[in-house]
């Protein structure tokens, strides 16, 4: 049996210094390229993948490197879904400002697939400035091994009272026995388990909603508790290393995108730009029919709708699965109805362009502000005079109707209060992005809402973000659930298809197992 394609990288992979690129595997997916491209002779199958987000695009590489033949469908003009990049007077701008940890291991390994390690920095141990108007801190973890290694941070945080530190760290370790799977964790709210657990509305704040706010971009207090506690154990009280920030050094849109798009040509797969499917059809002798509303942009395929595909990947946000899913597909648990239940937050970004430098931090996060976390996107962007921040407002149903010109009136002096230097500079430009379907809402509730890869009909699999992939929504989440689709679907499509040769049949089951 051949290696999992995309296998999760090891837990404790070697790690850069700050601010320096981590080293290139490129050379390493080359040669997997090379070894799936052989594989294609040997399986046969066709499967086609809907949605070319980060699912869809983890889902296409695993099943191409186990020598299926693929089929990539976006409706849009490029790949990396809600990660993408436009340009504004002379920059490169991401639509929001997206970050991994060191234990988002699924995303890292594909960063390394697709060639780009180079291309992100991860931090040599978690370092983050807190910033206020009326002081500043720091939480920098130390060498010991966690959960071991947040407590300096925690016991010295200033802005905490002792005693109020020292029932943050009970609450935290308490949380570290919690257990996510639990269907009970589910239905509870994050700030009524936090209060109960001696947590002041101060401590909630200027703590515990650094990370949870931005993680699952909803009001702290308002939290899944079961994500709530996934991201805490995982990354605050796991390996010492799990929450070292990592962030691309080059637009997403070059990152994820137009590296996927080159490492599917590479390896022998069709991408179909601009195909948006309207139907998943099952047909009476196997296999489905996806019909197309457009041709689309094509590099193999002579015709719009595709006939006899052996399976199908549906890698699309949760209502435009539900509107695909053929009749009588829906498998035992959460069906269509639930998932369009998973209703939609926002997050607003805030770019504001000085004509100097204003601050030495790569990025910080803010307490008693709006500003929540605020990163220097100048070398990203390509911007060779002067300083560009960009301030990222998770839970954003506040103010992501509001205008630019209100919110200019409300972040530039937030930002001057926390980077006095910015009191002195010019603002050269300031603009305003909204994602107004950035994740599902990371509610009590949602998790009985989401689906697994499976569905009632073998051969059509699920894959997104949204799916129950035991994350939260996430880049992290988004590839894992294509690796699970993956798996899934060679997993289902191993049996002979109905309707096929038996010299066919045995061919491809001999594929599927080498």
């Amino acid at each position: 049996m051949s290696p999992e394609p995309l296998s999760p990288v090891p837990a404790n992979p070697a790690q850069s210094s700050p601010g320096q690129a981590i080293p290139s595997q490129a050379s390493a997916t080359q040669s997997s390229a090379t070894q799936s491209r052989a594989g294609l002779a040997r399986t046969g199958r066709h499967v086609v993948v809907v949605g070319g987000g980060l699912a869809g695009i983890t889902a296409a590489i695993a099943l191409r490197e186990a020598g299926t033949r693929v089929t990539l469908l976006e409706s849009r003009p490029r790949l990396g879904g809600a990660t993408c990049s436009f340009t504004r007077g002379g920059l490169v701008v991401d639509n929001g400002q997206h970050v991994f940890l060191g234990c988002c291991t699924a995303y890292r390994e594909l960063i390394a697939r697709l060639g780009m390690t180079g291309s992100v920095s991860l931090q040599d141990r978690f370092d983050v400035a807190v910033l206020g108007p009326h002081g500043q801190a720091r939480l920098r973890r130390t060498r010991l091994p966690g959960p071991l290694h947040m407590g300096q941070a925690l016991v010295t945080y200033p802005l905490l009272s002792p005693a109020e530190r020292l029932r943050v760290t009970r609450a935290a370790l308490a949380m570290r026995f919690l257990d996510p799977a639990r269907p009970d964790l589910d239905a509870q709210r994050l700030g009524d388990w936090l209060a109960a657990h001696g947590q002041s509305e101060r401590a909630r704040r200027v703590l515990w909603d650094l990370f949870t706010v931005s993680a699952l971009n909803v009001a702290g207090d308002d939290a899944n508790l079961s994500l709530a506690a996934t991201v805490v154990r995982t990354a605050l009280l796991g390996a010492r290393d799990a929450a070292d920030i990592g962030t691309p050094g080059i637009p997403l849109g070059d990152l994820h995108g137009k590296a996927a798009a080159r490492l599917l040509h590479h390896l022998g797969a069709s991408v179909r730009l601009g195909a948006k499917v309207t139907s998943i059809e099952p047909l009476a002798s196997g296999g489905f029919q996806v019909r197309l509303a457009d041709r689309g942009v094509s590099d193999a395929s002579p015709s719009a709708d595709i006939d006899a595909v052996d399976g199908v990947v549906l890698a699309v946000p949760p209502e435009a699965a539900a509107r695909l899913l053929p009749a009588g597909a829906a498998a035992p648990g959460p069906g269509p109805e639930r998932w369009r239940e998973l209703c939609a937050s926002p997050i607003v970004n805030v770019h504001v362009l000085y004509d100097r430098q204003v601050t030495s931090l790569p990025f910080a996060a803010a307490v008693d502000s709006p500003v929540q976390w605020v990163f220097d996107r100048t070398g990203p962007s390509g911007l060779d005079a002067g300083q560009y921040l960009a301030v990222s407002v998770s839970a954003a149903d506040d103010v992501v109707d509001t205008p630019a010109a209100q919110l200019r009136e409300r972040f530039v002096p937030a930002l001057e209060e926390i980077f006095p230097a910015a009191r002195d500079a010019r603002i050269t430009d300031f603009f305003v992005t909204r994602e107004r379907r950035a994740t599902f809402r990371q509610e009590p509730g949602c998790g009985e809402k989401r689906p697994g890869a499976t569905t009632g009909l073998p051969g059509l699999v699920l894959a997104g973000a949204w799916t129950d992939t035991g994350w939260p929504d996430t880049m992290e989440g988004a590839v894992r659930s294509g690796l699970s689709a993956a798996r899934e679907l060679r997993r289902e499509t191993s049996e002979p298809r109905r309707g096929a040769p038996a010299g066919m049949q045995a061919a491809e089951v001999a594929g599927a197992a080498s």
